[in-house]
């Protein structure tokens, strides 16, 4: 297994990339889009804002995550490292929202390259082919140049996230 020295900030135990999470790009970049979050959520904006997985900034639903307190028990930085990889609830939560299709991919290669790198790569799997944005895994379209498909993400699993939104 590769290991590092990362900032893992944006690293989620679980293998999810925050970088690319709706509610760390509306906090970081767009209030609009926060408030239009908490507004959804019924909450307020501080309570729904995150800086990231290992931030001391936490969102709502990421506050009393299971992998979090799991992974620490076992002295684990990533659930791929764990002998019970993939644990029932992980497969769980896997399978409930198409943001989390490739985790096993992503834990599998930070397992291979270690967290710099893939966090490295998923920035470019989750990036603009046009304009480099970073786009999250439910932007249909590029949020800051309109491109369609607003990421490598994006297209790879564009018929999930279409249903998931009842889109077109």
């Amino acid at each position: 297994m590769a290991t590092d020295h990362t900032d893992n900030t944006l690293a989620a135990v679980c293998g999810l990339y925050c970088g690319a999470c709706s509610i760390y790009i509306a906090t970081n970049e767009d209030p609009e889009r926060l408030q239009k979050a908490a507004d959804r959520f019924n909450m307020t904006t501080e309570e729904a804002s995150c800086r990231g997985c290992r931030s001391e900034k936490l969102g709502q639903f990421c506050q009393d995550c299971h992998f979090v307190s799991c992974a620490a028990e076992r002295g684990l930085e990533f659930c791929g490292e764990c002998n019970d990889f993939p644990c029932s609830e992980l497969q769980e939560f896997q399978a409930a929202r198409p943001h989390r299709n490739e985790l096993w991919t992503s834990l599998k290669r930070i397992n291979e390259v270690g967290s710099s790198r893939w966090q490295e790569e998923s920035i470019r799997h989750y990036s603009c082919p046009n304009c480099q944005t970073i786009n999250s895994a439910y932007d249909l379209q590029c949020r800051n140049c309109g491109n369609v498909p607003s990421s490598e993400f994006f297209e790879d699993n564009a018929a999930d996230i279409k249903k998931h939104l009842n889109v077109e």
